[in-house]
């Protein structure tokens, strides 16, 4: 019998009348997510693979518990990903969904379809997970993922002090949010879910739940600094803040550490491999060389650097391999991040691979996170992207005060000293474009601004 599951069923069994979720249809128990686990495995019956297509709500986990449960490869499919790439993704599989206006065709069922008696439970050996790739151009490639889920359950342990309170705005969906709402359950915590971002929202929800753990990504974290109602929050509840899913700012980092205190740490993973790297807030304080770093590579894992500069690991929290491809055992992985090592063995990213613009009629390579991070500094910005177009940096900025295009060209030659890092164009915006994770979405961005 699989290990992750038979904890799970022992987290729910042993939580009792405590509330596992808070989220917008109240409170659920642990032995009501219980109940309602086994009326939604009875319901369902025998299937082959089940995609997963469901907002953040305490059913979204519960389903695919429930498909694990019967022996099912569970696809989690990404709020964000467009209509063709969730139909390619989940195609011939069943599909369990709270929109099924988007799928014309199938075998597709809603949580209503689901209500069943409840049946013995026969856990499986194993179980056995798809998560699409990030892209969202063409058929998304699924990474297949089993023995990192018997990982969490031995990682993730009830706390010697209590339950804890965990707040999750990302989606359950993704790997962050699945393996963050599965910690949680696993530590016998309460986890106060929101469907979607929302700085007020989660303001409001550290200082009435008394948050002592959440995840933010850097444009939420930056927004959550940044709101005005953020001096007047009592955030002293919060013990941990991890920080992840891009690079962050070393200023904004500061920050944190300024209004969160000691407690906030950085990770850096992808889908393929959720655990690469963490630095913790003990290891930044006294250390600003450190800020802009993503930290030292976890124990069970490897990465080198390649002579391209590309990041690439191997080790214990590997997905299995790509569907339809091999097994990836012991081999490296291309992450698609260009980065660097410190002596102490500090990773630092510079940038995703795709993202370098080449410049110029020499051809400078420049990372434009290392261009975003420098506008950010700019007392008047609060946020910044940088793309290509034409072999030309273009830049997108959220400014608080009064800046002009000028004032920041100036501000990134004074930063740089090279023509090449400076963008050709600025635009405003009053937000960036963000997908669902948190990320900036470079490809809305771009369809923003007009020619040139």
């Amino acid at each position: 019998m699989s290990f992750f599951l038979t904890k799970v069923l022992a987290a729910l069994d042993e939580g009792g009348d405590r509330v596992l979720f808070h989220s917008g249809d109240g409170a659920t128990t642990y032995h009501r997510a219980r109940d309602r686990l086994r009326r939604l495995h009875g319901g369902l019956g025998d299937v082959g693979t089940l995609a997963v297509d469901l907002r953040n709500r305490p059913e979204t986990v519960l389903v695919q518990l429930a498909a694990l449960l019967r022996g099912a490869t569970v696809l989690m499919v990404p709020a964000s990903a467009p209509a063709a790439d969730r139909l390619a993704a989940a195609s011939g599989t069943t599909v369990v969904t709270d929109r099924p206006q988007d799928w014309p065709a199938g075998d597709v069922r809603t949580l209503a379809d689901l209500d069943g008696e409840p049946e013995p439970l026969n856990p499986p050996e194993t179980v056995r997970l798809l998560f699409p790739t990030g892209g969202t151009t063409g058929t998304p490639k699924l990474i297949r993922h089993s023995g990192i889920y018997d990982g969490m359950a031995y990682i993730f342990t009830p706390a010697p002090d209590g339950p804890g309170r965990t707040l999750l705005v990302a989606p359950m969906t993704h790997m962050t949010g699945n393996a963050t709402v599965l910690g949680a359950l696993l530590r016998h915590d309460t986890v106060v879910l929101h469907d979607g971002f929302d700085a007020a929202a989660v303001l409001d929800a550290i200082q009435t739940h008394r948050i002592d753990t959440l995840s933010l990504t850097p444009p939420r974290l930056a927004a959550l600094l940044d709101h005005p109602q953020r001096p007047e929050t009592d955030l002293t509840s919060v013990r941990s803040l991890s920080l992840g899913a891009a690079p962050l700012p070393p200023h904004r980092l500061v920050q944190a550490l300024d209004v969160f205190g000691p407690v906030v740490g950085q990770g850096y993973g992808l889908t393929e491999a959720p655990m690469i790297a963490s630095i913790s807030a003990a290891e930044l304080i006294g250390h600003p060389e450190r800020l802009g770093s993503v930290g030292r590579i976890v124990p069970g894992m490897e990465a080198r650097i390649t002579a391209d500069g590309e990041v690439e690991v191997r080790g214990l929290a590997m997905m299995d391999g790509y569907l339809g491809g091999p097994e990836i055992g012991a081999g490296w992985l291309r992450t698609g991040d260009l980065g660097r090592f410190d002596d102490e063995g500090y990773l630092y990213l510079l940038d995703r691979a795709d993202d370098v613009v080449v410049v110029g009629e020499h051809g400078t390579k420049v990372p434009t996170t290392v261009v975003e991070h420098a506008l950010e500094t700019h007392p008047a910005v609060r946020a910044a992207a940088v793309f290509g177009r034409g072999g030309l940096l273009r830049a997108v900025v959220v400014a608080t005060g009064a800046v002009t295009a000028a004032d920041l060209k100036a501000h990134a030659w004074e930063t740089f000293g090279q023509e090449h890092y400076v963008p050709a164009a600025v635009d405003f915006a009053d937000a960036l474009p963000l997908t669902d994770v948190g990320k900036v979405d470079k490809r809305a961005l771009a369809q923003l601004v007009t020619a040139p």
